[in-house]
């Protein structure tokens, strides 16, 4: 089986990771990607898609990244089940695994991965 999928888009807001009670770090961020085609108005959706990132990968993207900056994720998804009420909702997640800064050259930064 394969799970495996790459998004590109850009920071909704600045990122900051937070140190969880046994001391790894994660960081959780969503990023805008804009469909490919247009809808029945003539204008491209935007979909806010949720990225969680662990230990150096979320330290680097931290230090590196700010909000509107675009970036490429290769990651796996993965399902999470809240309870709501009465209710359980699930929810789909990227697992980020690598990182890449898609901003131009002269920004010195090609990959930020460990």
């Amino acid at each position: 089986m394969l799970n495996h999928s790459v998004i590109i888009g850009r920071l909704v807001h600045d990122p900051e990771p937070i140190v969880l009670d046994d001391g790894r770090k994660v960081l959780d961020m969503t990023l805008a990607v804009q469909r490919p085609f247009k809808n029945h108005d003539g204008n491209y959706d935007t979909d806010f898609l949720k990225v969680s990132l662990w230990e150096g990968l979320a330290h680097a993207v931290s230090s590196y990244c700010k909000k509107g900056v675009m970036i490429a994720v290769k990651g796996r998804l993965q399902t999470k089940k809240y309870k709501i009420e009465e209710r359980t909702v699930s929810t789909i997640e990227v697992v980020g695994e690598r990182v890449t800064y898609l901003a131009p050259k002269d920004k010195g930064i090609d990959d930020i991965n460990n």
